[in-house]
């Protein structure tokens, strides 16, 4: 009857030994992720700081939510009606949370740059 004790002891402290042991490699991987992930930040710190030398936006900003790029507004205008109003520029795919401030100042430059012109209030016409 001992010897059935013993082995139950002995497979008890084989499982505890594996166990142990497997704590130490979670913790040494928990390591090792945290020094990687630190190096990653610092690699995309120093790419946004020589992309922004480069006069170029980066690729992906680390500090930012969900960013949807820089909108083309050429091919915004080239998507509306010959006569729209800025409620058509909403109805463009991707704009419809854009500030009213925004959507006037591309207006605002497309007129600047002989782009459209303004027939009346709130109308305006492709040129």
């Amino acid at each position: 009857m001992p010897r059935g004790r013993r082995k139950g002891v002995t497979a008890s402290s084989a499982f505890r030994q594996i166990q142990s042991q497997a704590r130490a490699l979670v913790a040494n991987l928990r390591k090792e992720i945290h020094v990687r992930e630190t190096e990653l930040n610092r690699l995309k710190a120093e790419e946004s700081k020589l992309s922004t030398l480069m006069g170029r936006p980066a690729t992906e900003a680390p500090a930012r939510a969900v960013g949807r790029g820089r909108i083309n507004w050429r091919a915004v205008l080239d998507q509306l009606p010959k006569q729209f109003k800025a409620r058509d520029i909403r109805g463009v795919r991707g704009l419809k949370g854009k500030r009213p401030s925004e959507i006037f100042a591309a207006i605002t430059r497309w007129i600047d740059s002989g782009l459209v012109k303004r027939k009346a209030r709130g109308l305006y016409e492709r040129g």
